[in-house]
């Protein structure tokens, strides 16, 4: 059974940074390409990066590019997400979901509980 679990939000002030982690069990994490996603109060979800199951291929929102660096750890079955210079705008839940086959760009709805980042002074 696919378990993906976010950690590492919190309340953090505008121009800080936050590190978020996603543990993973269930499947063959080393194989499949990852995406984090997020999803603001009264939005629709929204993509913001795909790190390839190798971790040498990423791609990135535009509004989070240079910010954001997502990266993976496969012998830990982890995903993290490095966000740095954070705005209002990047208050979200945010959530880890794997592609829908091995390194494919397509992914579902998330299952997992999130981690809420909420950036204000």
């Amino acid at each position: 059974q696919v378990q993906l679990v976010e950690s590492g939000g919190g309340l953090v002030q505008p121009g800080g940074s936050l590190r978020l982690s996603c543990s993973a069990s269930g499947f063959a994490f080393g194989t499949y390409a990852m995406n984090w996603i997020r999803r603001a109060p009264g939005k629709e979800i929204e993509w913001l990066a795909r790190i390839n199951s190798g971790g040498d291929s990423i791609y990135y929102r535009d509004s989070v590019k240079g910010r954001f660096t997502a990266s993976r750890d496969n012998a830990k079955n982890t995903l993290y997400l490095q966000m740095n210079n954070l705005k209002s705008e990047d208050t979200a839940l945010y959530y880890c979901v794997q592609s829908v086959a091995p390194d494919g760009y397509t992914y579902d709805l998330p299952e997992s509980q999130g981690t809420q980042v909420t950036v204000s002074s």
